[in-house]
């Protein structure tokens, strides 16, 4: 059984930092890539960021140059470093990842909210 576990959401005023985490368990897979989405009421799941299992990245346009994706593969686990956040970021943010059991499926985690004052 593969389980991501989001955790690190809250709410911090406009300007602030948040680092959120993702951490995958189980047995018996390998990760490839690696990503956080978010979705605020109202609107579709919006992709913020992707990281390859090599590394390499990849943002949204809204978060470029405020958000950082990175990874420890030896914790399974990917990280959301948000700063200068912004009341527009506020949503359920979510990390996806493409797990490898011989064969590739998309795992989801539960969501973690993240709430931006101005």
């Amino acid at each position: 059984q593969v389980q991501l576990v989001e955790s690190g959401g809250g709410l911090v005023q406009a300007g602030g930092s948040l680092r959120l985490s993702c951490t995958v368990s189980g047995t018996g897979f390998s990760i490839n890539n690696m990503r956080w989405y978010r979705q605020a009421p109202g609107n579709q799941r919006e992709l913020v960021a992707t990281i390859t299992s090599g590394g390499s990245t990849n943002y949204g346009d809204s978060v470029k140059g405020r958000f950082t994706i990175s990874r420890d593969n030896a914790k399974n686990t990917v990280y959301l470093q948000m700063n200068s956040l912004k009341p527009e970021d506020t949503a359920k943010y979510y990390c996806n990842a493409d797990i490898n059991r011989g064969y590739i499926r998309v795992y989801w985690g539960q969501g973690t909210q993240v709430t931006i004052s101005s």
